[in-house]
């Protein structure tokens, strides 16, 4: 499960990507940023089987072909609802497709009825897909990675560093080809010795392993959705006798990783028979996946038996992440191969520290950061020093921002008090944040440190080392921040519709209120109170910095269009409530 932080939607940072697969069709849509970050908008997943026709002919059949443009048509509602161009819709065909007879005569009728171009993929283009998309999730662009891709018709398997594909090919052995051709064996331990040996026999005589053992790997890596499936079950207790209830954020908060040991076990005990009960409980772990899962789990151990994986790192991304990260590479330039892994270590170390209400609030905090940051980087009509200084906070300064809301109360976890220097402890003194450098970690860990009480001084111990333009770009990002905590925990305003803007009289900050708030709850009251007491010594902290008031107004939702006007904390006093 993803955190994805609002922002403004538009058809030309929106791309769809579709995986038309052996086993199902899935549209993927996103939202994508020039320096690589991209953020999941919205998922469709369709059912099509298409491997069924393929295991008893070479054919796609016509109730197949029915099952997809029907699928299809779902996608492109979908995607039209979003407003994407035609030109950012990219769609792709893999195993089933790739082997049959009538592919031509299919993919001419998706063209025709539904008006989507199709990419019929050969395996090493797919190889180098599912590589891709694993760069997306995973913290290993620098390492030489062995990607495990387990289809429904195929499974891909590909060795690449650093963007580059060192060693890729595809086997014509999938988890729905396989239950098809050795049905029986479902369920049965004994059954699934002819499976078992069909693997091995495709495995030894394509050359895999050797090719494998030449190019070496330091890192085992598997992204499929079987894959990912038998991971979850492993983390939620499939193969002992509870079920974990994780919760919303149970995603993050996962190992994403799998052993030898636990892959044996689950596979030990889907092949145990164990009656309507046993059957019952499959179902409950992998829902539709189940009908398909014995067979995807033998392949798997097989994998791991044959190639001498001892423990598998899991990616929550694959080819459709591939297909849009290749695509975006070629819309802007300079592409940054890690930026989405490590934006995800921001993520993954929110979640992990904070519960599910908190997390909501830190999102919050930093869509109202992003919006205050861009905003002020439209202001053109300050002093020159001023304007130098604006003109200097670039993207990498945002995601620092945005990194920093998320994680600014992550101290929480251990107590409430000086909970802010618990959060700056957390971030510098673990391996947490992926591909960020000592200094940007420690930027990042210096906003939280600061997101409330005392304002940083220029001379503060903690900032020494930054040279002077470094501490005044530190001071802007964190007064934003600073205003955008204190913002969001006022739930009497509705911080999606805020303007942040300059004039010769100053800066203003817009707000709506969110309800009639005239009638408060006596804690509810004092609460704001507090809050507007908060604002008043940030609003001062920010004229200290900008050498200009910031005026925040919000309008009334009175007929009379009364406002409740915010300077600094003297003014505070005055507000009528």
């Amino acid at each position: 499960m993803a955190t994805n932080i609002p922002s403004p939607q538009t058809p030309q940072t929106l791309f769809a990507s579709i995986d038309m697969g052996t086993n199902s069709f899935k549209l993927l849509i996103i939202r994508a940023y020039p320096n690589g970050k991209f953020f999941t908008v919205d998922r469709l997943k369709e059912s099509v089987v298409l491997g069924r026709d393929l295991s008893s002919s070479s054919l796609i059949s016509v109730q197949s072909q029915s099952r997809s443009f029907e699928s299809l048509r779902a996608f492109k509602d979908v995607i039209q609802s979003h407003n994407i161009k035609k030109d950012h819709t990219l769609a792709v065909a893999t195993a089933a497709v790739r082997r049959a007879e009538n592919k031509k005569e299919f993919i001419e009728g998706v063209k025709e009825k539904i008006g989507f171009d199709v990419d019929v993929l050969s395996g090493e283009e797919e190889a180098r897909f599912v590589y891709l998309g694993v760069l997306q999730f995973l913290p290993v662009y620098d390492k030489l990675v062995l990607c495990v891709d387990i289809g429904g018709g195929s499974t891909e398997f590909v060795i690449g560093k650093k963007g580059k594909i060192v060693f890729c090919d595809s086997l014509n052995l999938g988890h729905v080809s396989l239950s098809e051709k050795f049905a029986t064996c479902s369920g049965s331990k004994d059954g699934s010795l002819g499976m078992r040996e069909c693997i091995r026999l495709v495995i030894r005589e394509s050359g895999l392993i050797e090719r494998v053992k030449e190019f070496g790997f330091e890192v085992a890596v598997g992204c499929s959705g079987t894959i990912r499936a038998i991971e979850k079950a492993v983390f939620n207790g499939y193969y002992q006798d509870f079920v974990d209830n994780v919760g919303v954020f149970g995603d993050c908060k996962r190992d994403w990783r799998l052993s030898r040991g636990e892959l044996r076990s689950v596979v030990e005990r889907l092949c145990s028979g164990g009656g309507e009960g046993e059957k019952v409980r499959k179902e409950m772990f992998f829902k539709r996946r189940s009908e398909f899962i014995v067979a995807g789990a033998v392949l798997l151990e097989e994998i791991f038996e044959l190639l001498g994986i001892e423990e598998m790192d899991i990616s929550g991304y694959g080819l459709g992440e591939g297909v849009i990260a290749d695509s975006l590479a070629k819309v802007f330039g300079g592409y940054d191969w890690n930026a989405n892994a490590r934006w995800r270590s921001v993520v993954r170390l929110a979640t992990r520290f904070n519960n599910k209400k908190r997390i909501k609030a830190a999102a919050e905090c930093a869509s109202i950061a992003k919006d205050i940051f861009e905003d002020l980087r439209k202001c053109d009509d300050l002093d020159n020093n001023q304007v130098t200084l604006i003109a200097s906070l670039d993207d990498k300064d945002l995601e620092y921002l945005e990194a920093a809301c998320l994680l600014h109360d992550i101290g929480l976890f251990t107590s409430k008090k000086g909970y802010h220097k618990q959060s700056y402890h957390i971030i510098t003194n673990g391996d947490h944040l992926y591909g960020y450098s000592t200094e940007e970690i420690k930027l990042i860990a210096l906003l939280t440190r600061f997101h409330r009480k005392k304002f940083p001084k220029f001379n503060h111990a903690l900032l020494e080392e930054f040279p002077e333009q470094a501490k005044q770009k530190f001071r802007l990002l964190c007064i934003i921040i600073r205003l955008s905590v204190t913002l969001q925990q006022n739930e009497s305003v509705n911080l999606q519709e805020m303007k942040f803007s300059h004039s010769h009289e100053g800066f203003k900050l817009v707000i709506n209120k969110a309800t009639d708030q005239t009638y408060l709850p006596v804690r509810a009251q004092s609460k704001k109170e507090e809050i507007e007491t908060e604002l008043g010594k940030e609003l001062e902290y920010f004229k200290m910095v900008f050498k200009q008031e910031l005026l925040i107004v919000v309008p009334s939702s009175s007929s009379n269009d009364m406002k409740e006007q915010f300077t600094c904390e003297k003014d505070v006093d005055h507000v009528q409530i």
